[in-house]
């Protein structure tokens, strides 16, 4: 006998399923939330993200961000505070203040405003390779 077909969704793969803000959607008010969060869209608040975080290139935060790691390619006004790594892409543009344990940035992104590595590793430059 065969076995149903089933949806991607019905597969429990031992991992949580992200937050996604897509690339349409505006949000207003503060967030606050654990695991993945993928932002593609629009944030107007602060964000207190127990996991990680993503900001797409058309993703845009306006507000303070706390997370575990991240990775921005938006644009971020605010600033952002990450426990562990953080990775600026080149297309990138932070306007605030930004503080990690490591970070790496890509060249041609814009941090406009004060960059802190909070362990003893240096701010590492990279030339990205990704969607060329």
């Amino acid at each position: 006998m065969r076995e149903p077909k089933r949806r991607f969704f019905d597969f429990d793969l031992g991992l949580p399923t992200p937050t996604v803000i897509g690339a349409e959607s505006v949000m207003v008010g503060d967030i606050r939330g654990k695991g993945q969060f993928v932002v593609s869209g629009e944030v107007h608040g602060d964000g207190a993200i127990a996991g990680s975080l993503h900001l797409a290139v058309t993703g845009v935060w306006n507000g303070y961000i706390q997370a575990e790691q991240a990775i921005v390619a938006g644009k971020i006004t605010g600033g952002l505070k990450v426990q562990g790594k953080l990775e600026i892409g080149y297309t990138a543009v932070i306007r605030g203040s930004v503080s990690a344990s490591t970070i790496a940035i890509a060249k041609g992104a814009i941090v406009d405003g004060e960059i802190e590595v909070t362990s003893e590793t240096p701010v590492q430059e990279f030339e990205e390779k990704r969607g060329e």
